[in-house]
């Protein structure tokens, strides 16, 4: 299983972290966890059994309204 770290820019609630978890399950992910920092930079932990480009976990992200800041494999 693939391993990722997100660093996602403007979420607020816990609104923002399910739009981002359904997104991001949308693009692949098969387990997200995130950790709302409210005004700051929140993480996202995603694993996937499928590589997921940093393309398609940034494209997911933005769907859901948010900025990808980082991603560290």
């Amino acid at each position: 299983m693939e391993k990722v770290a997100v660093t996602i820019k403007g979420m607020t609630c816990g609104h923002c972290v399910m739009s981002v978890t359904e997104e991001l399950e949308a693009a692949g992910a098969t387990e997200v966890a995130i950790d709302l920092v409210k005004g700051g930079l929140s993480t996202a932990q995603i694993g996937s059994d499928q590589p997921l480009t940093d393309a398609a976990i940034t494209d997911a992200v933005a769907e859901a309204g948010y900025e990808v800041e980082s991603i560290n494999r």
